[in-house]
C-alpha cells in the first residue's frame, strides 16, 4: 500500500502543485490528443478551459467575499455567539490536498473510472481531478474516525462509483439548462450527490403541490417580459440592496454591494459559455473515436459544476438562502457552526437546479429544509478538519490556537455522515449497525433517484419524438447510440 501511495505522489504531485487551472489545461490537452485531436487544437481547448476555471473562479470570490463581509457586519451587529469559525472551501481544499492520502485516492478512482469505461458501467470520463478532493475528503475522515486505510478505500470507491454513474443520468438535463443539445459535458462533482435528497422533496411537491409552480418563476421569461427589471443585471441588483440591509450597511456599500452581484452574475453567464468553447476539440475527438472503435457509443466528458453558472437561479437561489442559512444556524441543534465563509451555498444550490429544473420557489423551500444537514456535517467534521489543517500547516495564522475551523456548506454533508458512523464502527457495534442502516437506506435512495432520473431522460425523447410513448409504458425503449441519454451504456427504465 505504501508503495501506491508513493507512486500516486511521484505521478500527481508536480501537476496538483501547478494550481487548478494548469492542471486542468494539462489533463484536457493530453486526453484530447489520446483521441487524435490536433495539437493545436487541443492546446487551445485547455487554455480556454483554464481561462474560463480561472474567470469563474475570481467572480465567485468577488461575489463571496462581498457577501460575506456583509454577513459579518449583520453578525457584529446581533452578537451572535457560535464557537466554530466558517471558511468557506477553499481552506478545506488546501487541507485535504495537503495528506499524501488524497492523491492515492486520486489514482484510485482514475483507475476505477477507466475500468468503469471498458466495462460499459459508464459513459463518463472524469477530467475533473481537482474536484477528487471531496472525495477525498470522506475518506480522510473515514481514518480520522477510526477506520483503516482499506475501508476508508472502500467507502470511497463506492461513494465514487454512484457519483460517476450519477453524472450518466445528469447529462440530459444539462444539455437542456444550458441549451446545447448533443454536448457531451456532465460533471462528477460532488455537489450532486445530494440530489436523491433534493428528489424526494421535490416528488412530493409534485404529488401535493402542484399547484405552487404557478406562482414560480424564471429568471428567461420573466426578462423577455419586463426587460431589464428581469435580466441578471437586475436580480443583481435587487439580491444586493437586500444583503446590504440586512447588514445595515450605509447607502455607498449598499450600492457597491448591489453592483457587484449585477456583474457577478453576468459574468457567470458569459464565463459559462467558455466552458462549451473550451470542450468543442475534445468533444469532436471522443465523437469520432467513438465512431470509428466504439460503434457510434456517446462518451460524456466530466467537468466541473461552473458550465452551469450562467444560470441565474443558482445564485438568486444562493443569495436568498444565505440569511436563511444564518437563521437557522442560530436555533438548530446540535449546531456550532456560524455561516460565513461558506454562506454562498455552491454546495446545494446546482443540485437544485437540476433536480427542480430551475424552478425557484421550490429550490428555495427545498434549500431550506436540506440546509441543516449541512450545518450538522460540517459540525461534525470540525474537530477533524482543525486537527488535520494543523496538521499539514495549514491553519489560518488569525485564528486563536484551540479554534475550531470547518465549512457551512460543504459538498456531500451525508457522505461525511456515513464516514463517521463507518470510522467509529470499527471499533464500535453499535456504531457498525448504524452505518449499515444508513448506507442500505443510501444505496436505495440513489438507485430511486437514478430510475427516476432515467424515467425523465426517457420522458424528454417521447416529447422529442425519439421514441414512442407505448415503448416508454413498456419499458422497451433504450436510447440511441447518438442521444442524450447518458445511461451508461443501460436501457430507459423498466
Amino acid at each position: 500500500m505504501d508503495q501506491i501511495i508513493g507512486f500516486a505522489n511521484a505521478v500527481f504531485t508536480p501537476i496538483i502543485n501547478m494550481g487548478a487551472a494548469p492542471m486542468m489545461v494539462i489533463i484536457l490537452t493530453v486526453i484530447a490528443c489520446c483521441f487524435k485531436v490536433k495539437f493545436s487544437e487541443a492546446l487551445m481547448g485547455g487554455l480556454k478551459l483554464g481561462i474560463a476555471i480561472t474567470g469563474i473562479s475570481a467572480v465567485i470570490g468577488l461575489l463571496t467575499t462581498a457577501f460575506s463581509d456583509a454577513m459579518t457586519k449583520f453578525v457584529a451587529s446581533t452578537g451572535i455567539q457560535l464557537t466554530i469559525t466558517d471558511l468557506g472551501w477553499a481552506p478545506l481544499a488546501t487541507i485535504t490536498w495537503g495528506s499524501p492520502y488524497t492523491l492515492f485516492f486520486l489514482l484510485i478512482m482514475v483507475l476505477v473510472d477507466i475500468v468503469m469505461i471498458v466495462l460499459d458501467r459508464t459513459n463518463t470520463i472524469d477530467v475533473d481531478v481537482f474536484d477528487i478532493w471531496h472525495l477525498a475528503f470522506v475518506g480522510l475522515a473515514c481514518m480520522y474516525f477510526g477506520a483503516p486505510l482499506w475501508v476508508a478505500t472502500l467507502l470511497v470507491v463506492f461513494i465514487g462509483v454512484l457519483k460517476i454513474m450519477n453524472s450518466d443520468v445528469m447529462r440530459p438535463t444539462f444539455n437542456d439548462l444550458i441549451d446545447a443539445p448533443g454536448n457531451p459535458m456532465t460533471t462528477t462533482h460532488m455537489n450532486y450527490m445530494m440530489n436523491p435528497i433534493i428528489m424526494v422533496f421535490n416528488k412530493f411537491f409534485d404529488r401535493f403541490l402542484p399547484g405552487l409552480d404557478r406562482y414560480d418563476f424564471d429568471a428567461a421569461k420573466l426578462n423577455e417580459k419586463v426587460g431589464f427589471w428581469g435580466s441578471k443585471f437586475s436580480i443583481g441588483i435587487y439580491l444586493g440592496i437586500f444583503v446590504g440591509l440586512l447588514a445595515h450597511e450605509d447607502i455607498k456599500s449598499i450600492c457597491t454591494l448591489a453592483f457587484t452581484a449585477a456583474v457577478c452574475l453576468e459574468l457567470f453567464s458569459l464565463i459559462g459559455a467558455w466552458f462549451i468553447e473550451a470542450i468543442e476539440p475534445l468533444s469532436q475527438g471522443i465523437s469520432n473515436f467513438a465512431n470509428e472503435r466504439l460503434k457510434g457509443r456517446t462518451l460524456n466528458v466530466g467537468l466541473d459544476w461552473p458550465f452551469l453558472a450562467g444560470r441565474a437561479e443558482i445564485w438568486a437561489a444562493a443569495n436568498v438562502l444565505a440569511p436563511i442559512m444564518l437563521l437557522e444556524s442560530l436555533v438548530l441543534p446540535g449546531n456550532g457552526l456560524l455561516p460565513l465563509g461558506g454562506i454562498i451555498a455552491m454546495g446545494l444550490t446546482p443540485a437544485l437546479l437540476v433536480v427542480t429544473r430551475g424552478k425557484m420557489l421550490r429550490m428555495i423551500i427545498i434549500g431550506t429544509i436540506v440546509l441543516p444537514v449541512f450545518l450538522w456535517a460540517g459540525t461534525l467534521v470540525a474537530p477533524f478538519v482543525t486537527q488535520t489543517a494543523m496538521q499539514v500547516g495549514a491553519f489560518p495564522s488569525g485564528l486563536a490556537a484551540g479554534q475550531l475551523i470547518s465549512d457551512t456548506t460543504m459538498e456531500g454533508p451525508v457522505e461525511k455522515l456515513l464516514a463517521f458512523l463507518l470510522g467509529n464502527g470499527c471499533t464500535n457495534l453499535q456504531f457498525l449497525l448504524f452505518f449499515a442502516l444508513a448506507l442500505a437506506a443510501y444505496f436505495l435512495l440513489f438507485m430511486w433517484y437514478r430510475r427516476e432520473m432515467q424515467r425523465r431522460n426517457a420522458e424528454d425523447y417521447v416529447q422529442a419524438g425519439i421514441c414512442t410513448p407505448d415503448r416508454l409504458v413498456t419499458g422497451s425503449f433504450a436510447a440511441p447510440a447518438a442521444d442524450d441519454s447518458g445511461a451508461g451504456g443501460e436501457a430507459a427504465p423498466e
